[in-house]
């Protein structure tokens, strides 16, 4: 259910995205496939009983293949990133730090073959570490600092909206995560459509709204 229901997803936002490339030998849609099996073939159990796989991840690509994508390359690696912890959420697998996709060119490979290497890679000094994924796909690392949203220039996240709050919210580290706070907005904090009062502690792909501005959290 898992891998079909991914691959539905990988259709639509991967292909969907990438059409125009289908003249190239290698479809994005095969590199997301071979990366979730990736995942599978080499998770793994800590201590704690949970389910670990890689997180980061190098697609070694022919000369032609690579060139073949050098203009959407970016955008590709963010869409299969995406893919990859959409997989995750759905599997209940847990990576050990920020996953990232790097393309590299292998000469050895004709046009057509490719392979993935994969290896699990902690944090920086082995914290925790989260994000918030802005609209435009910027992305806000958290760390121990608390990251302050507001209207005014001061705060870390500034948004220049009237619906929100000179001082709105803080993302603040809690425990081995993160909570977002609401300080006494005038119109609210949201988390995936919900109004919160005071503290709520964030869980990956929770979509935080301040404002007419919907911020994706992800936790590593």
């Amino acid at each position: 259910m898992g891998m079909q229901s991914l691959e539905r997803r990988l259709e639509r936002m991967v292909e969907g995205v990438f059409s125009r490339r289908a003249s190239n030998t290698i479809r994005p849609i095969e590199l997301g496939r071979r990366l979730i099996r990736e995942m599978d073939d080499q998770r793994s159990v800590d201590v704690k009983g949970r389910r670990m796989v890689p997180n980061e991840f190098t697609i070694h690509l022919s000369p032609e293949d690579h060139s073949g994508f050098a203009d959407i390359e970016d955008a590709l690696r963010t869409e299969l990133v995406e893919a990859a912890r959409e997989y995750a959420r759905e599997e209940g697998y847990h990576f050990m730090g920020p996953v990232s996709v790097l393309l590299r060119v292998e000469n050895s490979l004709k046009p057509g073959r490719f392979g993935i290497a994969s290896q699990l890679r902690q944090s920086p000094g082995g914290s925790p570490l989260g994000a918030l994924v802005l609209p435009s796909g910027e992305r806000i690392e958290l760390r121990d600092k608390p990251l302050t949203i507001g209207r005014l220039s001061d705060s870390q996240l500034t948004l220049p909206d009237h619906n929100v709050s000179r001082r709105h919210a803080e993302v603040r580290r809690t425990g081995n995560g993160f909570s977002v706070i609401d300080l006494g907005s005038t119109n609210g904090t949201m988390v995936n459509g919900a109004r919160i009062s005071g503290e709520h502690r964030l869980q990956d792909g929770d979509i935080v709204s301040i404002g007419s501005t919907h911020v994706r959290f992800e936790a590593s």
